[in-house]
């Protein structure tokens, strides 16, 4: 993989969705209260209103994500939901 001098995250206008590594803001709240406020998993999952298992799932999707981005060199995208452009088409 490249080897980056510098990462530095993308401005909104310039995180392609298609491009971009997408993390939900569910998963980011977990790794915040996990990883910056040093909450226990329980005490971070008591807090967001999730089951020990839910938030294991959200901080194991979240560091595998950011892992990506920082080898890929890929922007991250930060949302609520998934982008529209990379949601699943149903079929009619």
């Amino acid at each position: 993989p490249p080897v980056p001098r510098a990462w530095i995250p993308a401005p909104p206008r310039l995180a392609d969705p298609q491009v971009s590594v997408v993390i939900l803001l569910d998963e980011l709240e977990a790794m915040r209260l996990v990883y910056l406020e040093g909450l226990t998993q329980a005490e971070a999952a008591e807090q967001m209103g999730v089951s020990r298992a839910t938030l294991w799932r959200l901080l194991s999707e979240a560091r595998r994500k950011v892992t990506y981005a920082l080898v890929a060199v890929r922007p991250i995208l930060v949302t609520p939901s998934r982008p529209v452009a990379l949601q699943p088409r149903q079929q009619a």
